[in-house]
């Protein structure tokens, strides 16, 4: 397997914090792995779950891919039940800002997911990606099944030694207990809120290198 990295995921210093918004204090459901699996589009679906940073950028990357047809933001990897938005930031949750996307894997494989997922974030920094601190930023990767463990703990692997980052990675490969969904205003938030200031300086630059490296992976416009 040959590596090619341009990491996409280093947050400009002096930009604000993502995720700044308060929530209206609704509470979250637990996804179920039938209720995901109905909202696939066609055929035959997977489900993958990622915690790489602020899901505002992540959620806004995974979208792009063509066989993707579903991405959602929430809270995974904690103790807390349906855990707010507050909740979380206090960093006593145990939970991770993740996404959840749900795939065809005839159209785009879990190993070009991984791909996607090592490149567009900073695998080496703990408890960090830029400016945004705390365990709910934390590199994790959520597995469902034991094929999926295998492929993520080969693909990490490889990368530390191949060399593509300085620093060793530190991504955990945990194995998927619950996904709450986040409160409705995170859901799709870069399409409905591209001008705010966190999308624009933030998510946009990071979406414009995303689609020159993974351009014949993307969804029509």
């Amino acid at each position: 397997m040959r590596y090619v990295f341009i990491l996409l995921g280093i947050i400009p210093a002096g930009i604000l914090l993502a995720c700044v918004q308060k929530n209206n204090g609704k509470a979250n459901t637990m996804s179920n792995e039938n209720d995901i699996h109905s909202t696939a589009s066609n055929g035959s679906s997977e489900t993958a779950t990622f915690g790489n940073g602020c899901f505002w950028c992540t959620e806004a990357v995974f979208q792009q891919l063509k066989g993707v047809s579903k991405v959602i933001s929430g809270y995974s990897g904690g103790h807390v039940e349906n855990p707010t938005y507050e909740e979380v930031c206090t960093k006593t949750t145990g939970h991770a800002e993740a996404i959840q996307v749900v795939f065809n894997p005839s159209v785009i494989t879990y190993d070009e997911l991984l791909e996607v997922f090592w490149q567009t974030h900073d695998p080496t920094t703990l408890n960090r990606q830029g400016n945004d601190i705390g365990p709910q930023y934390r590199s994790v990767i959520f597995y469902h099944n034991a094929e999926q463990k295998e492929k993520a703990e080969k693909y990490k692997a490889e990368l530390d030694k191949s060399g593509a980052f300085t620093n060793p990675i530190v991504t955990a490969i945990e194995p998927f207990k619950n996904f709450y969904a986040a409160e409705d205003y995170h859901q799709n938030y870069y399409k409905l809120n591209g001008k705010a200031p966190y999308c624009y300086f933030v998510i946009k630059p990071k979406l414009e290198k995303f689609e020159k490296v993974f351009k014949n992976k993307l969804k029509a416009h």
